[in-house]
Protein backbone atom coordinates (compact mmCIF):
# COMPACT_ATOMS: atom_id res chain seq x y z
CA UNK A 1 0.00 0.00 0.00
CA UNK A 2 1.46 3.05 -1.11
CA UNK A 3 1.67 6.13 1.63
CA UNK A 4 -0.73 9.03 0.92
CA UNK A 5 1.22 12.43 -0.60
CA UNK A 6 0.15 15.26 1.81
CA UNK A 7 -1.04 18.14 -0.36
CA UNK A 8 0.77 21.41 0.56
CA UNK A 9 -0.94 24.04 2.34
CA UNK A 10 -3.96 21.87 2.70
CA UNK A 11 -4.38 21.45 6.38
CA UNK A 12 -2.19 22.19 9.28
CA UNK A 13 -0.20 19.33 10.76
CA UNK A 14 2.31 18.75 14.15
CA UNK A 15 5.74 20.83 13.19
CA UNK A 16 8.34 18.16 13.05
CA UNK A 17 10.70 17.85 15.71
CA UNK A 18 13.76 20.09 15.12
CA UNK A 19 17.07 18.06 15.00
CA UNK A 20 20.56 19.63 14.23
CA UNK A 21 22.49 17.86 11.55
CA UNK A 22 26.95 17.08 10.65
CA UNK A 23 28.02 16.26 7.43
CA UNK A 24 31.00 15.44 6.46
CA UNK A 25 32.81 14.74 3.01
CA UNK A 26 36.40 13.86 2.02
CA UNK A 27 38.31 15.74 -0.29
CA UNK A 28 39.35 14.13 -3.83
CA UNK A 29 37.41 10.91 -3.17
CA UNK A 30 36.33 10.55 -6.66
CA UNK A 31 40.02 10.43 -7.33
CA UNK A 32 41.36 7.89 -5.41
CA UNK A 33 41.68 4.14 -7.10
CA UNK A 34 39.08 2.18 -6.79
CA UNK A 35 40.23 -0.30 -4.54
CA UNK A 36 40.49 2.66 -1.80
CA UNK A 37 36.74 3.65 -2.12
CA UNK A 38 35.66 0.96 0.49
CA UNK A 39 38.19 1.14 3.06
CA UNK A 40 38.04 5.21 2.93
CA UNK A 41 34.44 4.93 3.00
CA UNK A 42 34.26 2.75 6.11
CA UNK A 43 37.64 4.97 8.05
CA UNK A 44 35.34 8.31 7.72
CA UNK A 45 32.93 7.19 10.46
CA UNK A 46 35.71 5.75 12.97
CA UNK A 47 37.48 8.88 13.02
CA UNK A 48 34.27 10.82 13.48
CA UNK A 49 33.39 8.60 16.43
CA UNK A 50 36.97 8.59 17.64
CA UNK A 51 36.70 12.38 17.38
CA UNK A 52 33.22 12.46 19.43
CA UNK A 53 34.76 10.29 21.80
CA UNK A 54 37.75 12.73 22.68
CA UNK A 55 35.65 15.36 22.26
CA UNK A 56 33.57 13.77 25.41
CA UNK A 57 30.47 13.35 23.33
CA UNK A 58 30.09 10.04 24.37
CA UNK A 59 25.71 10.67 24.39
CA UNK A 60 26.16 11.76 20.89
CA UNK A 61 28.17 9.10 19.66
CA UNK A 62 25.82 6.65 20.93
CA UNK A 63 22.67 8.37 20.05
CA UNK A 64 23.08 9.44 16.35
CA UNK A 65 19.43 9.96 14.43
CA UNK A 66 18.81 8.18 10.57
CA UNK A 67 22.70 8.37 10.52
CA UNK A 68 24.06 7.62 6.86
CA UNK A 69 26.73 6.47 5.05
CA UNK A 70 27.53 8.53 2.00
CA UNK A 71 30.41 6.81 0.48
CA UNK A 72 32.79 9.83 0.75
CA UNK A 73 31.45 10.93 4.08
CA UNK A 74 28.62 10.68 6.97
CA UNK A 75 26.01 12.86 7.58
CA UNK A 76 23.28 12.31 10.93
CA UNK A 77 21.27 14.30 13.33
CA UNK A 78 21.51 14.62 16.46
CA UNK A 79 19.63 16.74 19.76
CA UNK A 80 20.28 20.67 19.25
CA UNK A 81 20.92 20.80 22.89
CA UNK A 82 24.68 19.63 21.90
CA UNK A 83 24.90 21.82 19.52
CA UNK A 84 27.34 23.95 21.24
CA UNK A 85 29.72 21.34 21.62
CA UNK A 86 29.58 20.24 18.26
CA UNK A 87 31.03 23.43 17.12
CA UNK A 88 32.89 23.65 20.03
CA UNK A 89 35.36 21.81 20.75
CA UNK A 90 34.59 18.63 18.49
CA UNK A 91 34.94 20.01 15.49
CA UNK A 92 38.88 21.25 16.68
CA UNK A 93 39.47 17.76 17.55
CA UNK A 94 37.92 16.12 14.67
CA UNK A 95 40.76 18.15 13.15
CA UNK A 96 43.33 16.84 15.52
CA UNK A 97 42.60 13.69 15.13
CA UNK A 98 42.80 13.72 11.12
CA UNK A 99 45.91 15.31 11.10
CA UNK A 100 47.30 12.73 13.76
CA UNK A 101 45.88 9.83 11.29
CA UNK A 102 47.40 11.91 8.53
CA UNK A 103 50.90 11.75 9.63
CA UNK A 104 51.26 8.01 10.22
CA UNK A 105 48.77 6.76 7.64
CA UNK A 106 50.10 4.72 4.74
CA UNK A 107 47.10 5.66 2.28
CA UNK A 108 45.56 8.20 0.92
CA UNK A 109 45.22 11.43 3.35
CA UNK A 110 41.86 12.46 5.00
CA UNK A 111 40.81 15.88 4.78
CA UNK A 112 36.97 16.98 5.35
CA UNK A 113 34.12 19.89 4.65
CA UNK A 114 32.15 19.61 7.61
CA UNK A 115 28.71 21.60 7.70
CA UNK A 116 26.34 21.58 10.77
CA UNK A 117 22.90 22.43 10.79
CA UNK A 118 19.00 22.75 12.48
CA UNK A 119 15.82 22.58 11.48
CA UNK A 120 12.59 20.67 11.76
CA UNK A 121 12.74 16.76 10.23
CA UNK A 122 10.81 13.72 10.55
CA UNK A 123 12.08 11.34 13.56
CA UNK A 124 9.77 8.44 14.36
CA UNK A 125 12.06 5.41 13.97
CA UNK A 126 9.98 4.97 10.61
CA UNK A 127 11.59 4.82 6.82
CA UNK A 128 12.03 8.48 5.61
CA UNK A 129 13.33 9.62 8.82
CA UNK A 130 15.84 12.76 7.96
CA UNK A 131 14.80 13.70 4.89
CA UNK A 132 13.50 17.59 4.05
CA UNK A 133 14.26 20.80 3.68
CA UNK A 134 17.20 20.92 6.78
CA UNK A 135 19.05 17.77 4.93
CA UNK A 136 18.89 19.28 2.01
CA UNK A 137 20.45 22.66 2.79
CA UNK A 138 23.60 20.68 4.85
CA UNK A 139 24.34 18.70 1.67
CA UNK A 140 23.81 22.10 -0.58
CA UNK A 141 26.58 23.84 2.53
CA UNK A 142 28.98 20.76 1.89
CA UNK A 143 28.44 20.97 -1.33
CA UNK A 144 28.81 24.87 -1.41
CA UNK A 145 32.24 26.70 -3.57
CA UNK A 146 33.51 29.07 -0.41
CA UNK A 147 34.15 25.83 1.69
CA UNK A 148 35.60 23.86 -1.19
CA UNK A 149 37.71 26.31 -2.47
CA UNK A 150 39.19 26.92 1.02
CA UNK A 151 39.76 23.29 1.69
CA UNK A 152 41.56 23.18 -1.55
CA UNK A 153 43.77 26.08 -0.81
CA UNK A 154 45.19 25.46 2.29
CA UNK A 155 48.28 23.32 3.55
CA UNK A 156 47.40 19.59 3.66
CA UNK A 157 49.85 19.56 6.25
CA UNK A 158 47.99 21.82 8.89
CA UNK A 159 44.18 22.55 7.29
CA UNK A 160 42.92 19.31 7.69
CA UNK A 161 39.00 20.04 8.41
CA UNK A 162 37.28 23.32 6.90
CA UNK A 163 33.67 23.36 8.37
CA UNK A 164 30.88 25.63 7.11
CA UNK A 165 28.35 26.64 9.94
CA UNK A 166 24.37 27.77 8.31
CA UNK A 167 22.95 31.26 9.59
CA UNK A 168 20.57 29.39 11.93
CA UNK A 169 23.38 27.86 14.05
CA UNK A 170 25.55 30.90 13.88
CA UNK A 171 22.94 32.93 15.27
CA UNK A 172 21.37 30.55 18.21
CA UNK A 173 24.48 28.83 19.11
CA UNK A 174 27.46 31.22 18.53
CA UNK A 175 26.16 34.88 18.81
CA UNK A 176 23.53 33.35 21.58
CA UNK A 177 27.13 32.99 23.38
CA UNK A 178 26.33 29.23 24.11
CA UNK A 179 29.50 27.26 22.53
CA UNK A 180 32.87 28.27 22.90
CA UNK A 181 33.66 29.21 19.64
CA UNK A 182 34.08 33.07 19.29
CA UNK A 183 31.92 34.96 16.70
CA UNK A 184 35.68 36.34 15.93
CA UNK A 185 36.37 32.92 14.30
CA UNK A 186 34.00 33.01 11.68
CA UNK A 187 33.70 34.31 8.49
CA UNK A 188 30.54 35.25 6.79
CA UNK A 189 30.48 33.70 3.49
CA UNK A 190 27.55 33.57 0.62
CA UNK A 191 27.27 29.52 0.38
CA UNK A 192 26.33 29.18 -3.10
CA UNK A 193 26.38 26.21 -5.11
CA UNK A 194 27.08 25.50 -9.25
CA UNK A 195 24.34 24.29 -11.04
CA UNK A 196 21.77 24.73 -8.70
CA UNK A 197 19.43 28.08 -7.13
CA UNK A 198 21.06 27.29 -3.56
CA UNK A 199 22.11 30.67 -1.62
CA UNK A 200 22.40 31.26 1.42
CA UNK A 201 24.29 33.13 4.14
CA UNK A 202 26.59 31.11 6.50
CA UNK A 203 29.99 30.68 8.00
CA UNK A 204 33.31 29.71 7.63
CA UNK A 205 35.43 28.30 10.44
CA UNK A 206 38.67 26.81 10.23
CA UNK A 207 40.59 25.00 13.16
CA UNK A 208 43.85 25.05 11.81
CA UNK A 209 44.22 27.96 9.43
CA UNK A 210 47.41 28.00 6.95
CA UNK A 211 49.02 29.55 4.40
CA UNK A 212 48.96 33.53 2.94
CA UNK A 213 46.37 34.56 5.87
CA UNK A 214 48.99 32.93 8.50
CA UNK A 215 51.86 35.66 7.18
CA UNK A 216 49.32 38.62 6.41
CA UNK A 217 48.70 38.29 10.00
CA UNK A 218 46.10 35.95 10.91
CA UNK A 219 46.71 33.91 14.08
CA UNK A 220 45.78 30.03 14.50
CA UNK A 221 43.85 28.56 17.08
CA UNK A 222 44.89 29.74 21.00
CA UNK A 223 45.98 27.15 23.67
CA UNK A 224 42.70 24.29 24.00
CA UNK A 225 40.81 25.12 27.11
CA UNK A 226 39.01 21.36 28.28
CA UNK A 227 35.38 22.40 27.41
CA UNK A 228 32.80 20.87 30.17
CA UNK A 229 31.73 17.29 28.88
CA UNK A 230 28.34 16.43 27.72
CA UNK A 231 27.64 13.66 28.56
CA UNK A 232 27.75 14.05 32.71
CA UNK A 233 28.96 11.49 34.63
CA UNK A 234 31.30 9.27 32.31
CA UNK A 235 34.86 8.60 33.01
CA UNK A 236 37.53 9.98 30.79
CA UNK A 237 40.17 7.92 29.03
CA UNK A 238 43.57 8.96 30.94
CA UNK A 239 45.22 7.76 28.36
CA UNK A 240 43.47 9.44 26.05
CA UNK A 241 46.01 11.83 23.88
CA UNK A 242 44.67 15.65 24.24
CA UNK A 243 43.99 18.13 21.70
CA UNK A 244 46.55 19.85 20.19
CA UNK A 245 45.79 23.71 19.24
CA UNK A 246 48.72 26.39 18.22
CA UNK A 247 48.92 29.83 19.09
CA UNK A 248 50.95 32.94 18.17
CA UNK A 249 51.75 34.09 14.70
CA UNK A 250 55.08 32.10 14.07
CA UNK A 251 53.97 29.44 11.98
CA UNK A 252 54.65 29.71 8.30
CA UNK A 253 53.23 26.94 5.14
CA UNK A 254 53.22 27.38 1.59
CA UNK A 255 50.65 27.99 -0.62
CA UNK A 256 47.14 28.21 0.22
CA UNK A 257 44.77 30.00 2.07
CA UNK A 258 42.68 29.82 5.40
CA UNK A 259 40.24 32.28 7.21
CA UNK A 260 39.89 32.83 10.85
CA UNK A 261 40.12 35.46 13.26
CA UNK A 262 39.30 39.37 12.40
CA UNK A 263 39.45 39.31 8.76
CA UNK A 264 37.79 42.16 6.80
CA UNK A 265 36.69 43.16 4.15
CA UNK A 266 36.87 40.65 0.59
CA UNK A 267 39.36 37.88 0.17
CA UNK A 268 41.02 37.01 -2.76
CA UNK A 269 43.29 34.28 -2.93
CA UNK A 270 45.48 34.17 -5.97
CA UNK A 271 48.39 32.56 -5.23
CA UNK A 272 51.25 34.23 -4.00
CA UNK A 273 49.68 37.71 -2.54
CA UNK A 274 46.87 37.63 0.48
CA UNK A 275 44.38 41.05 0.13
CA UNK A 276 41.90 41.78 2.88
CA UNK A 277 40.50 45.36 3.89
CA UNK A 278 37.75 46.84 5.56
CA UNK A 279 36.39 46.68 8.79
CA UNK A 280 33.38 43.92 8.90
CA UNK A 281 33.83 39.84 8.64
CA UNK A 282 32.76 39.10 4.47
CA UNK A 283 34.02 36.87 1.83
CA UNK A 284 33.49 38.47 -1.74
CA UNK A 285 31.35 37.59 -4.34
CA UNK A 286 33.85 34.97 -5.52
CA UNK A 287 36.13 32.42 -4.45
CA UNK A 288 39.31 33.18 -6.98
CA UNK A 289 41.93 30.13 -6.20
CA UNK A 290 44.81 29.82 -8.28
CA UNK A 291 46.64 26.36 -8.48
CA UNK A 292 45.46 23.08 -9.82
CA UNK A 293 42.02 23.30 -8.54
CA UNK A 294 39.75 25.07 -10.23
CA UNK A 295 36.34 25.47 -7.98
CA UNK A 296 32.67 25.24 -10.26
CA UNK A 297 34.24 23.63 -13.52
CA UNK A 298 33.36 21.10 -15.11
CA UNK A 299 34.87 18.17 -13.81
CA UNK A 300 35.77 19.36 -10.77
CA UNK A 301 36.70 16.70 -7.91
CA UNK A 302 35.45 16.98 -4.29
Amino acid sequence: MFTPMPAPHAESRPLPPYRALFAVDAKDFTGLPAVQHGPVSRLIPELVDQALERAGLHELRDSKRFPANTGDGVVFGFDPALLPFVLWPFLGVLDDVLGAYNRQCVGPRIRLRASVHVGPLPDADSPGDGNGTARNDTHRLLDSRPVKAILAASSEEVTHVVAIISQRVYEDAVVGAYTGLHPDRCVEVPATVEGTAFSQRAWLYVPSPSGNLLQAGVGPREEFTEQPDASAGQEKDPAAPSATRYSGNTQRVGEGAALMGNVGGDFTYTGSSTSYNGTNQHWGGGDNVAGDKRVGESGDRR
